[in-house]
């Protein structure tokens, strides 16, 4: 397990509809942007560490669907889908984003992920999730999403590591 300089920083501010993902990468724009498109990729880093990812469907272009099951330690699969909105390589991506479990559909965010270049072959990721309401953006703050998040971001530096 590799140990990173750089934190996660999570901006939910109360009253809003929005949240604010922010992270710094040791890796080039192009990487980092490839490790959040690639199915392969994905399934190396994507949820909690002790959460398996099997990509279910990737369709890596504006209009796709993709369809990931996190699957925890006694069997347990939990299902988030979307549709990718924009791909703009290497720096945005924009694609709706719904957890299955919850007793009912429709509580989707829209999610824009904006990778820039920073000095050094570093990233600086900014991921801003708009939610239907404030309501639904807080169900997601207290639902444990920031440990996912977190272990994620930590999986990636040791993706970034073995890619170099």
């Amino acid at each position: 397990m590799t140990t990173t300089k750089n934190q996660t920083k999570i901006t939910a501010e109360p009253g809003k509809q929005e949240l604010f993902i922010i992270r710094e990468f040791e890796a080039p724009r192009a990487l980092v942007f490839k490790a959040f498109t690639d199915p392969e990729l994905i399934a190396r880093w994507l949820g909690p560490r002790d959460m398996t990812c099997k990509v279910d469907l990737y369709e890596n272009k504006e209009g796709g669907f993709w369809r990931f099951i996190h699957t925890d330690p006694k069997g347990n699969g939990y299902g988030f889908h979307g549709v990718t909105h924009e791909i703009t390589k290497p720096e945005r991506l924009i694609r709706t984003f719904e957890f299955e479990g919850l007793p009912e559909r429709g509580h989707v965010s829209l999610e824009t992920a904006m990778f820039e270049a920073l000095p050094g072959n570093r990233t600086k990721l900014t991921i801003q999730s708009v939610f239907r309401s404030v309501m639904d953006r807080d169900g997601m703050v207290q639902s444990g999403m920031e440990r996912g998040v977190n272990d994620s971001h930590a999986r990636l530096d040791e993706l970034f590591e073995n890619e170099k």
